[in-house]
């Protein structure tokens, strides 16, 4: 088929690979302009563009495809080359801009969604990060028929992958991103064959939101149960890492490995009575802090400046 991709970070680059390992005729990518990254912020192209620049494909960096918004003569620019380019269909996978109607109705097919939750749960922008956060048994991908709403399209194909004990959102994401180059791929051949996949409304029971991560988000709150503040931990691995403050360190320290220990195994007695973040022990198993409920064992830090450590690497140079 005749494809136009949008795109931007690595979940979407491996989706831009498939379907080009697939057969299928890439006319254009459309990915967000290139950020200032890495110590020199030196302007980077999106692990997308890359891809498409290997294979020679031709890259839209529009700043906006809104043609009365902003940056009317970008979008307007855009809109003239996506005609050109005559796709049956488009591809977004984590693209970064939002749709209007104009792009939603050029390709013949539709405009196809790769998400990474089991709609309608965890519509929105960190379906990964949220799944893990709440807790869920099972995450997964979603490929949907784009529509004007916030994820709120009929779903093609679900794909469920189950969410281990110690899931990260790094390593959740890179499963994600397989799942959801494989089922992409999926569609693409039913709808060459003639043969689409048939469109399921989303049910209306279930509907949430994944909010956008946030930085101040990234400080634990021992005022919470340890079972939680696990998750979040995990949740919150690569960006925005969890933090908390440690005697002995003028900022905070990031937490990327916790788990959560009944307060009797925290190897210094009941955590009751002590106050929420208080430091109960430190030991090869770990750094103890007290919670609302339970007690946080911490396996795994970077000092301010540092490199990820394990706690009994990390406490040979702690002197709190």
């Amino acid at each position: 088929m005749r494809v136009v991709f949008a795109g931007t970070p690595e979940f979407a680059r491996q989706a831009l690979l498939a379907i080009l390992d697939a057969g299928h005729a890439v006319a254009g990518v459309m990915t967000q302009p290139d950020r200032p990254s890495g110590r020199g912020m030196k302007l980077q192209a999106s692990p997308v563009k890359q891809a498409a620049l290997e294979a020679g494909i031709p890259v839209l960096q529009p700043r906006s495809l809104r043609l009365d918004g902003k940056y009317p003569d970008e979008a307007r620019a855009a809109r003239s080359a996506l005609q050109s380019m005559a796709p049956e269909v488009m591809v977004v996978a984590a693209y970064g801009l939002i749709l209007p109607q104009w792009v939603l109705d050029l390709p013949r097919h539709g405009c196809l969604n790769i998400h990474a939750s089991l709609l309608p749960r965890w519509r929105g922008a960190a379906p990964i990060q949220r799944a893990i956060e709440a807790g869920d048994a099972a995450s997964g991908v979603t490929i949907m028929q784009m529509d004007a709403g916030l994820d709120t399209g009929a779903m093609l194909l679900r794909v469920e992958r189950p969410i281990g004990s110690g899931e990260t959102a790094a390593s959740l994401h890179d499963g994600l991103a397989s799942d959801g180059a494989a089922a992409i791929i999926e569609v693409l051949a039913q709808l060459d064959a003639g043969s689409p996949p048939p469109a399921v409304p989303q049910p209306l029971d279930g509907i949430t939101y994944a909010g956008k991560l946030q930085k101040s988000e990234a400080a634990l709150d021992f005022s919470l149960p340890a079972a939680v503040l696990a998750r979040r931990v995990r949740a919150f691995d690569p960006f925005p890492g969890a933090t908390m403050v440690l005697p002995g360190f003028d900022q905070p320290v990031k937490v990327w490995a916790a788990h959560a220990v009944p307060s009797p195994d925290a190897g210094t007695g009941e955590a009751a009575g002590r106050a929420p973040g208080t430091v109960l022990r430190l030991g090869r198993e770990g750094i103890d802090v007290a919670t609302a409920d339970g007690v946080l064992r911490v396996t795994a830090l970077q000092k301010p400046g540092g490199r990820r450590q394990a706690v009994e690497v990390f406490l040979q140079s702690y002197r709190p």
